[in-house]
Formats: C-alpha cells, sequence, structure tokens
C-alpha cells in the first residue's frame, strides 16, 4: 500500500515539473522596469499603488495587454477601494452620460451598448474592465475627444475647432490653453514618419486627443482619488502624449506608466524598448490577436 502511495507521489511530482517546465518553455510575457531589467507583478503593482496617475499603455489587440489590464485593475481597486477611478480612450466624452446612466442601472445593456459608438473589440477586451467598474461602483470616464473634432483638425485645420458650438467645446480641452509644440518627440517623430501632405494635421489631430486626455483624467480626480487610464501605448510612452498635457495640471512625479511592446524573444528587452514606460510588458510577437 505504501509503495503504491509512493508511486502515485513520484508520478505527482513529475507531472507538476514536467509542466512547470512546458509553462517555463513557453511564457507569455516578460515584465521590465525602464531600464530593461526583469521585475515581478508584485513589484511593479506595489510601485503603481503610490502613484495618483497611472498609465496602461497596450496594444490595442494584444491578449496579454487586455489581460493585465484586468489583474492591475483588480489589485489597485483592493489598495484604493472606492478612491480608485477608472477612464479610457476607447470611450468618447460626449458619451459620458450614456455610460453613467448604465453604471448607474437607469438603462439597459442593450441601450448601452447600442448608443454608445463601442469599439470593435469592446467585448473581448473592454467589457470586463467596464462591468468591473459597474459591479464595484467605480466611476468610469470617458476621456477622448469626440472623433468627429479629431477629424475635423486633420480635414481642416487647428483654428476650425473655434467655430464649434459651446456644448461641443464641453467635450474637448479648453481651447484657449491648448498650445501645439511640434518638438515633442511624439509629435514630431509622427510628422517625420509620415511625412508629405497632412502630416502636420495628423499630428495635431493626435495632439487635441492627448491633451483632452489629459484635461478629463485631471478634471475627474479629486485630491483622494486615483485614476487608472487605459490608452494605446503610444500616447503614453516616454511620458509624452497626454503626460506631456497632464503635466500642466498635475506633478509628474504623480504619473507612472506602463507599456506594451512585442519581440521574438522576450528573454530581454530590445534596447530600442528602454525607457517607454516606467514598466514594459514584452509579449512574443506571435501571440494570437484578439481583433
Amino acid at each position: 500500500m505504501k509503495r503504491s502511495v509512493y508511486l502515485l507521489l513520484f508520478s505527482l511530482l513529475v507531472s507538476v515539473k514536467s509542466g512547470s517546465a512546458l509553462a517555463n518553455d513557453f511564457p507569455a510575457y516578460a515584465l521590465y522596469n525602464s531600464n530593461g531589467k526583469k521585475v515581478s507583478f508584485e513589484k511593479m503593482i506595489k510601485n503603481l499603488s503610490e502613484k495618483k496617475y497611472i498609465f496602461f499603455g497596450e496594444y490595442h489587440n494584444n491578449p496579454i495587454s487586455h489581460w493585465l489590464q484586468f489583474e492591475v485593475t483588480k489589485e489597485l481597486h483592493s489598495k484604493h477601494k472606492k478612491r480608485l477611478v477608472l477612464g479610457a480612450e476607447m470611450f468618447e466624452a460626449d458619451n459620458q452620460y450614456i455610460i453613467d446612466e448604465y453604471l448607474n442601472g437607469l438603462i439597459s445593456k442593450k441601450n448601452f451598448q447600442e448608443e454608445v459608438r463601442l469599439w470593435p473589440n469592446y467585448n473581448t477586451d473592454y467589457k470586463p474592465l467596464f462591468e468591473y467598474a459597474k459591479a464595484n461602483q467605480l466611476k468610469f470616464i470617458a476621456t477622448n475627444v469626440p472623433r468627429r473634432y479629431a477629424n475635423i483638425v486633420y480635414k481642416r485645420s487647428l483654428g476650425s475647432l473655434d467655430s464649434l458650438s459651446d456644448l461641443a467645446k464641453t467635450y474637448l480641452m479648453p481651447l484657449n490653453d491648448f498650445v501645439f509644440d511640434s518638438t515633442v518627440t511624439c509629435y514630431k517623430d509622427m510628422i517625420a514618419s509620415m511625412g508629405g501632405h497632412g502630416s502636420i494635421a495628423i499630428a495635431q489631430a493626435q495632439a487635441v486627443k492627448d491633451a483632452t486626455m489629459a484635461w478629463f483624467i485631471q478634471k475627474n480626480t479629486d485630491k483622494k482619488e486615483v485614476f487608472l487610464h487605459y490608452n494605446g501605448a503610444y500616447h503614453s510612452n516616454n511620458h509624452e502624449g497626454i503626460l506631456h498635457y497632464l503635466k500642466k495640471y498635475a506633478d509628474a512625479e504623480e504619473m507612472i506608466t506602463i507599456s506594451t511592446v512585442e519581440q521574438e524573444n522576450i528573454d530581454n528587452l530590445n534596447k530600442d524598448n528602454y525607457g517607454l514606460g516606467d514598466y514594459i510588458i514584452c509579449v512574443n510577437q506571435n501571440m494570437t490577436k484578439t481583433h
């Protein structure tokens, strides 16, 4: 009888070790700090929890980004409780009242999903975050500019925004306080990479998005609250984009960023990816896409 038990325990141990080896052969991601040193998820959470403005820079179709967004959200919620505010690039400011109606149980899920301009990958990638906010009575802020106004900048001019109605202007950053600086690296690189006609207009439209997100982030965060923002990595890489404009309202020391990159080999972070974020999620480039 004892011999049978020992054999069973031995077989289980071998199975566990084999499973661990297999898992180590195919890691889903590696986590690095800005200097390319591997760090633990727990250490990152500890650092994130000490900051007021947290930016999770994702790849929109990367499942590891979306999984870790959810895990980071849960961890920060456990630490900050109701003081945690969520917000996202994927929702536009003129839809905020519909979002609030749904979160407060005033309208149905069907009406919400039909009337808000949801991204095509909402159900797979953002719905879990949104429903988590609803279940835990957390505020969820639509921070992005309505896309039609960003399109005005691209198709017509930045100055065309002045012609919008007073109501329309409430969905943007204050126009009299907005300055586009083409020397900021993210906009400078965008202009250089696109070149030709319209490249400056594209960068200006991007800056309007960044400035509007910064405006609604600071507007919806009181002295005791912590804001966790989900956005494409380009909007917060190198502490630029949204953070460039948020620094007009808040101390840069209160801000922290996560970026996402994809590499063929994730054992070491490519030097080109150093500094993109305070923390960098490095995902195998063969990872399945969500859409």
